[in-house]
């Protein structure tokens, strides 16, 4: 074999494995938990990097599991749709039987990895792979309460960085993982409006109706304010109860006008309920958890 064609060879196992795991979806999930760490550090000085490095890779290999035993399942689907016909399954680039043994591997080297950081960073990294494949996958062909199944295991990464740091989980960790379970709805609903009729074709039900109504668009609204409460949660918890969690006047007040941002997105599409408009609330819904993250850090870092 020339080396042109061993490279080739390395770049589509290198470009397959990314698909496999949805590389985008996994970094921005891991920067989920190195932001929850980052809030359950004490201080700068307290950040162990080595810590973190093991959160990192080990929330990448979970992440990545996931979504390669979710692409083993869907296959046969997977190849009725435009979006994701080309993935490295349908498309006869990777047998079923080698990406179930890239999910495994990454499935026992994510566990272990978690494991050295604390065994409750583990278990809860088990607990999501187990929702997500054995519990949500299967019911996105059934009913369209599987996206409130997914937001559990969804919203465990900004949990699990906290936990992980702090080998705890109490009303901190509680409130991180509260704030990305309702960011999940419109997230995911936005993804499920714009790609409606694709996810039409394999029988996938992501809307809360099942239509591109006014009942989706209204429980978008909903759940976009119940997202912008929860958000605002570090700034009124503490003058109730005692948490290390806490948000300084200035960063709840950068929270509220984010939100407010989040939420004309989410209004817009109840007017106008266009695929457009669906996909810039799932754009705004992205913007708003990765800044959301940025805003907690800073205001913890700078006071």
């Amino acid at each position: 074999m020339s080396a042109t064609s061993t490279t080739i060879s390395v770049k589509s196992i290198f470009t397959d494995f990314k698909e496999i795991t949805k590389a985008g979806l996994a970094i921005s999930v891991v920067f989920s938990s190195i932001a929850g760490f980052l809030l359950g550090v004490p201080n700068f000085a307290a950040i162990n990097l080595t810590t973190l490095v093991m959160l990192a890779v080990g929330g990448y290999c979970m992440v990545g599991a996931s979504n390669a035993y979710n692409q083993i399942i869907e296959k046969d689907l997977d190849a009725l749709m435009d979006r994701t016909k080309n993935r490295p399954i349908p498309s006869g680039r990777m047998s079923t039987t080698q990406a179930f043994f890239v999910a495994s591997l990454l499935t026992v080297a994510g566990l272990i990895i978690l494991y050295c950081i604390n065994p409750k960073t583990a278990m809860f990294g088990a607990v999501s792979i187990f929702l997500y494949t054995s519990i949500y996958t299967p019911l996105k062909t059934v009913t369209p309460l599987s996206v409130f199944v997914g937001a559990f295991p969804g919203a465990i990464p900004f949990m699990l960085g906290w936990v992980a740091a702090t080998g705890d989980f109490g009303i901190e960790a509680g409130t991180l993982f509260l704030i990305q379970f309702f960011w999940q709805f419109p997230h995911f609903w936005a993804i499920g409006w714009f790609l409606y009729e694709d996810y039409e074709k394999a029988g996938f039900f992501m809307l809360p109706s099942g239509k591109k109504d006014t009942t989706t668009a209204l429980q978008v609204i909903l759940y976009t304010v119940w997202l912008i409460a929860a958000s605002l949660l570090p700034f009124v918890l503490p003058y109730f109860v005692y948490t290390k969690l806490s948000l300084s006047i200035v960063g709840a007040a950068l929270v509220f006008v984010l939100g407010l941002w989040m939420l004309y997105h989410a209004i817009r599409l109840y007017k106008i309920r266009t695929a457009k408009a669906a996909k810039t609330l799932m754009l705004a819904s992205v913007a708003y958890i990765t800044l959301l993250q940025m805003i907690y850090i800073f205001d913890k870092f700078l006071r």
